[in-house]
């Protein structure tokens, strides 16, 4: 019997509330069985002094009238003590329910939350201003199941993206090595290039993937210095300005004097900015401009990066951050790199406590990424 009460939290509730009416009748009815005989004695020196004449003084007489007194205090007293506690255990029985009913609709909901039905969710009909505190655990067990929702979904998303990924080069190799056993495709220098292409494009995939593994788990390290960021710009210029060059796009780096130094990872920022840069060069037709700004904004130093290329739409804006998210679906692979640039980006830079997002005017009118990286306290 014992063992039952212990699994079962409504009767757990319900028992408690029995004791402690159980308790507050034991203390009701020692208090009155000490409180009777003074009260009786008050009760027969006031008739004494109200009727002095009317009174009896035998012995008998007085212990026959306090036995009456005991009796009706008595009666009232249990009369009124089992009504209470017909009432307490039925107000007893109906608050316990009240409490547990959520508590088992949660512990059902997050069985079938377990077994991968992650749409359900528990009512709350409370505004937030009212809410107590089992309101909200509601709340926190919904935004759970909303930031499982969400994860099942990403991860589902990215199964189907990385098999999207791998099977194109795949299939891209496939298809040259049976053309060249048919005899159909050339043994020939440009097939095989062909194929190390297709192969070079493979390896890059997995190794983003392997990278975007660890900066998303936090399995990578930093190694944080003092860095200037001039130098940081100088090691840009000798990356990018050929580049810039050869496809005709002006190349601007505007940046403020007097900045301090910054404590961070010189290799992972110069990855972030290569990758964003990179970007502009790639959507940044012939003739158009990319523009590098750096500067002091309150305890922040704030990086942009601008082109005039094809932009953004206000729709996709949210998302690029996203593994593998594209605007243009129907872009080559080839051209458009792994997809997950810009979450590795994000990911660095949420590392080194900074901000990153980014801003369009729509569709063939550039767009604008942005970055911080906070400045050190003096003394570090």
């Amino acid at each position: 019997m014992l063992t039952f009460f212990r699994r079962h939290l409504a009767w757990k509730l319900f028992l408690s509330y029995v004791i402690v009416v159980l308790v507050g009748v034991v203390v009701l009815a020692t208090t009155t069985s000490f409180s009777v005989p003074a009260a009786f004695e008050r009760h027969m020196a006031g008739m004494s002094a109200m009727m002095p004449g009317m009174m009896v003084n035998s012995h008998s007489m007085e212990m026959e009238l306090f036995a009456n007194y005991r009796a009706s205090v008595t009666e009232a007293l249990s009369l009124a003590v089992i009504t209470a506690l017909i009432a307490a255990v039925v107000a007893s029985y109906f608050i316990s329910r009240q409490v547990v009913n959520p508590l088992l609709t949660m512990m059902n909901l997050s069985h079938r939350i377990a077994e991968g039905e992650y749409k359900e969710r528990l009512t709350i009909s409370r505004d937030l201003s009212q809410m107590d505190e089992l309101d909200q655990l509601v709340l926190s067990f919904n935004q759970m199941a909303d930031k499982l929702e969400k994860t099942e979904t990403m991860r589902r998303q990215l199964i189907g993206d990385v098999a999207h990924e791998l099977r194109t080069p795949l299939a891209a190799i496939k298809g040259y090595i049976e053309g060249l056993i048919d005899g159909v495709i050339p043994a020939e220098g440009n097939t095989y290039q062909r194929i190390h292409d297709e192969i070079n494009r493979l390896q890059r995939l997995v190794d983003d993937l392997q990278e975007l593994s660890q900066v998303e788990s936090g399995a990578f390290h930093l190694k944080p210095e003092l860095v200037s960021l001039s130098d940081l710009i100088d090691t840009i210029k000798n990356i990018f300005v050929p580049q810039f060059d050869q496809k005709n796009i002006q190349f601007q780096i505007q940046i403020e004097p007097d900045l301090p130094p910054v404590l961070i990872d010189k290799d992972r920022i110069l990855q972030v900015l290569t990758n964003l840069i990179g970007n502009a060069l790639q959507y940044t037709p012939s003739g158009g401009k990319v523009t590098v700004q750096i500067s002091k904004q309150r305890s922040e130093i704030l990086i942009s990066v601008s082109d005039t290329g094809i932009g953004i739409s206000p729709e996709h804006l949210p998302f690029i951050f996203n593994r593998f998210y594209r605007t243009d679906k129907s872009r080559a692979r080839s051209s458009g790199g792994s997809g997950i640039g810009l979450t590795i980006a994000q990911a660095l830079v949420k590392a080194h406590h900074g901000r990153i997002w980014a801003e369009s005017g729509g569709e063939g009118k550039g767009s604008t990424f942005y970055f911080t990286l906070p400045i050190p306290k003096k003394g570090l």
